[in-house]
């Protein structure tokens, strides 16, 4: 199955919906995230860590709270994400994709979420059979406290794209997600 987009731009706290899916873009006004973590190599690697991200088993495993309206990413799928038990973030899956490979997805803010933008969570098996993970985002405040923060809530999210990318490793290491 390829890419796969269906929301309704207006429900966004961002004009740019579904633009992660393009390689460093980054709306005027937004600030770009790129992490990208080497998980392995070969199929098996591929397989586990695709399942353990699209199953939201890596999001679990960060420790972070997660209510999410089904058990697998999809487009339309809400996701609320919960840190240190009281910041709510609720947040839309804008697209997924699940090819040979490559797969991922990527989630929207919604209204109520501390920050507005975008951010995917893609694995990719490149042509000598490496494993990669890659968090891309465009973000900027939306909440007087994630403004307040500066730098200090800027890096929050690289090490929370970090972790995402330590945590798969090790789930794909100790053979979780596999199918």
């Amino acid at each position: 199955m390829g890419t796969v987009s269906s929301t309704d731009p207006q429900d966004f706290t961002y004009a740019d919906v579904g633009a992660t899916r393009e390689r460093d873009f980054c709306p005027p006004g937004f600030r770009p995230l790129r992490v990208r973590t080497r998980l392995g190599e070969g199929e098996d690697v591929f397989r586990r860590a695709s399942q353990a991200v699209l199953t939201w088993e890596m999001h679990r495993a960060l420790g972070v709270g997660l209510d999410a309206g089904a058990d697998r990413a999809a487009p339309g799928v809400d996701v609320t994400v919960t840190l240190a038990g009281m910041i709510k973030a609720p947040c839309r899956v804008v697209w997924t994709v699940e090819e040979p490979r490559r797969a991922g997805w990527a989630y929207g803010t919604l209204p109520g979420h501390p920050e507005s933008g975008e951010e995917s969570f893609v694995v990719d098996r490149t042509g000598d059979g490496t494993v990669w993970l890659t968090v891309s985002a465009f973000s900027r405040p939306a909440k007087w406290y994630a403004k307040a923060g500066g730098p200090a809530t800027r890096g929050f999210q690289h090490a929370y794209a970090r972790r995402c990318g330590t945590v798969l490793r090790n789930l794909v290491a100790q053979g979780g997600a596999a199918t």
